[in-house]
């Protein structure tokens, strides 16, 4: 095991010149050694900083034509909210102060780009200012094939129509080896860039994800990232990278692993995953976030110490998560939120989608200014 971080990968680093090999070498480094080095890099880029979104999600449909292997959330007969219903909740984020809705779904078999232009013009006529973060690339690549169009055409309807972002889910492992085993039917790593890279030229920014821990190589999860940075070194549009653990509980991946002894990630394994991520995508991606419902509260708080800056959204309701086995809660305050940023010796910011300050007025409801003092 080294003892320390070799000089020439520090250049590297400090270059955003960090290779494949570099990564494997920094899952090999002492784990606080790993930690100091990525919070070093996370003070450089955000500060002592720590953002969160106040958001609402909204699961319109459990009812999935897909295959995917690791998903608890799918069933072949559940509701599919109506538009009304959809609005409903919407107009409940409004009232509680939500910048932001983000709004995803399983695959319907008949639900063309019309159903989902539905849906984003009907917020954005009640709440032009609601910031509509939807849609994966999955659905979107979906909506294309259905109405017979092209996804860059798929894409220019839905930002003519109001979509603001899209959070770059669907990635799983942008590797087709670990794709064919656990999601063989959807969209292809090739696929999954395509979809991103031609969202971020239509003006759409997007998140990335990357959903570890499952039937991938360290190598897999090591080329995933700089995936992303290269995506990142040619388009920009890239808002924010979240590392999501895999949840093996009630679904046919998870439960193969179980079998053979293989549980959910072990807390150090994630941790060290968000330090490689912020070490490897320095001076690309600026954000990188940790999901408390995946890794529990504390550990997310300790992921603050290890090249996090970001605790993602209030969320209001997560059910994609707890259907997999996750036990940390729908939703969460801002007060608590806060309360944990400020027990790690950081500073909360409340933020928009987009990483910038919250105006004073959303929709007509005041609200408090981004910065909180404690009382």
């Amino acid at each position: 095991m080294n003892s320390k971080i070799p000089e020439d990968l520090i250049e590297r680093v400090y270059q955003g010149k960090s290779t494949k090999e570099d990564g494997l070498l920094l899952l090999e480094v002492p784990p606080f050694e790993l930690f100091r080095f990525a919070d070093e890099l996370r003070s450089l880029t955000a500060g002592d900083t720590v953002t969160y979104v106040v958001n609402r999600n909204i699961n319109f449909t459990s009812r999935c034509v897909g295959t995917c292997g690791f998903c608890a959330f799918r069933t072949n007969n559940g509701k599919v909210l109506t538009l009304e219903e959809i609005m409903e909740k919407v107009r409940e984020a409004a009232q509680a102060n939500a910048t932001e809705v983000c709004i995803q779904g399983g695959l319907l078999p008949d639900a063309g780009i019309d159903f989902y232009l539905g849906i984003v013009e009907a917020i954005k006529a009640e709440f032009p200012d609601m910031h509509i973060h939807s849609f994966s690339p999955m659905e979107v690549y979906h909506a294309s094939r259905v109405s017979g169009i092209s996804v860059k055409e798929a894409l220019l309807q839905l930002k003519k129509s109001g979509l603001d972002t899209m959070p770059g889910t669907a990635a799983e492992i942008l590797s087709d080896r670990v794709r064919e085993i656990i999601c063989p039917s959807k969209i292809k790593t090739s696929e999954w860039i395509e979809v991103v890279t031609q969202a971020h030229a239509a003006g759409i920014p997007t998140t990335a994800t990357m959903m570890y821990g499952h039937v991938e190589t360290l190598e897999e999860r090591i080329e995933h990232i700089l995936i992303v940075r290269e995506i990142q070194k040619e388009t920009g549009g890239i808002t924010e990278f979240v590392p999501l653990p895999f949840m093996p509980y009630n679904n046919p991946v998870g439960e193969k692993l179980m079998r053979e002894g293989r549980y959910a990630t072990p807390g150090l394994e994630d941790l060290k995953n968000y330090a490689v991520s912020r070490i490897l995508l320095h001076g690309y991606v600026d954000n990188i976030q940790a999901s408390w419902v995946k890794l529990g509260k504390k550990l997310a708080q300790f992921a603050l110490h290890c090249g996090v800056n970001d605790l993602g959204g209030t969320l209001m309701e997560e059910s994609i998560s707890r259907s997999a086995g996750a036990s940390n809660g729908e939703a969460i305050s801002v007060e608590e939120l806060e309360w944990m940023i400020y027990g790690a010796g950081r500073v909360p910011k409340e933020r928009t989608t987009l990483y910038g300050r919250v105006n004073e007025l959303i929709s007509g409801n005041p609200r408090r200014s981004g910065f909180r003092v404690s009382e």
